[in-house]
């Protein structure tokens, strides 16, 4: 019998957002993406420590990035054995406001992949979506190194990535909806901003719709999710990457009893007129007059920026 991960499928590609690869076969997601909070996770586990502590042994004696790099990529490189497309590897949060030190990162982080005998095309790079990361996304695409733009907030961001010409966003419903119940406090109505109308489900839907209007062929990937009403009411987005346990909610739950239905159309639409690039002046104010999108970014690259720094240290403790 149909699940309604069976159904999801017919409309979206589904993603797995881990860095718990032995997780993944259960789901037969396209792609997987991770991210230092995933991988921190990961390397935490009896099941993981191992494959920690050969790679830094491997690597004993090089910089502490270079080695952290080695260590994302072998976790990268088990998931490609698991996965049929793309596994997505973040650049070091810390780096999200220094464009020459991100361009850097990604072509060292996929020179390892190629290393390993993979095709730059099954690896997507992680950049947080401040001017700075979508100008080194700009540079890297033109290299055919593909960008998954992430801590995606506010529609200028998506704009702006959309001019850049990037592969992938990933916008996050989750930290959306959780920004506008906090500021809402006790006047927030669960059940009026559920489903179609949950604020980041409304995110999303807009972005995706202005990119098939405008002919712009940035792929579109739903994350950071909640619960499975968000998921679903998003259900035709291009893609959805979805944390192992609503994977399992998704897959548990009888589809005949609870269809899932299109939300999203998927057709490009065009005959609409071109939208102004953004400058960078453009950019900034409008992103500084979302407060929702203003600080849910700064947090986003805070909390990375932490997870990033006690993996830093997990493997500084091996070397």
């Amino acid at each position: 019998m149909a699940s309604q991960l069976d159904q999801l499928k017919q409309f979206t590609t589904v993603v797995a957002d881990t860095g718990d690869f032995k997780q993944l076969s259960q789901f037969t997601p396209q792609d997987a993406t991770t991210n230092p909070s995933l991988i921190l996770k990961a390397v935490q586990k009896p099941d993981y420590a191992p494959l920690l502590a050969d790679t830094v042994a491997a690597h004993r004696g090089e910089a502490l990035d270079a080695i952290v790099d080695q260590v994302l990529v072998r976790f990268g490189l088990e998931i490609l054995k698991v996965v049929p497309g793309r596994v997505s590897t973040e650049v070091d949060a810390r780096l999200s406001f220094d464009t020459p030190g991100t361009l850097a990162r990604a072509r060292r982080i996929i020179g390892l992949y190629e290393a390993a005998g993979i095709n730059r095309g099954r690896v997507l790079i992680k950049i947080a979506s401040t001017w700075e990361g979508i100008q080194a996304a700009r540079e890297l695409e033109r290299e055919g190194i593909h960008c998954n733009l992430t801590l995606l907030f506010s529609f200028c961001q998506a704009q702006a990535c959309g001019d850049a010409g990037v592969q992938l966003i990933s916008p996050f419903v989750g930290r959306i909806y959780d920004w506008y119940k906090k500021n809402a406090g006790s006047a927030w109505d669960e059940a009026a901003n559920a489903g179609l109308n949950d604020p980041g489900v409304k995110s999303v839907t807009r972005i995706h719709a202005y990119y098939k209007q405008q002919g712009i062929r940035t792929e579109v990937m739903g994350a950071s999710f909640r619960n499975v009403g968000q998921i679903l009411a998003l259900a035709g987005c291009d893609l959805l990457t979805i944390s192992p346990e609503l994977l399992a909610q998704l897959q548990a739950a009888d589809a005949s009893s609870q269809p899932v239905h299109r939300q999203l159309g998927g057709a490009d639409v065009g005959g609409i007129a071109p939208v102004p690039p953004l400058t960078e002046a453009a950019f900034r104010y409008a992103l500084n007059d979302d407060a929702m999108g203003t600080e849910k970014l700064a947090e986003g690259i805070r909390s990375f920026a932490v997870d990033s720094a006690k993996l830093d240290a997990l493997i500084e403790a091996q070397r």
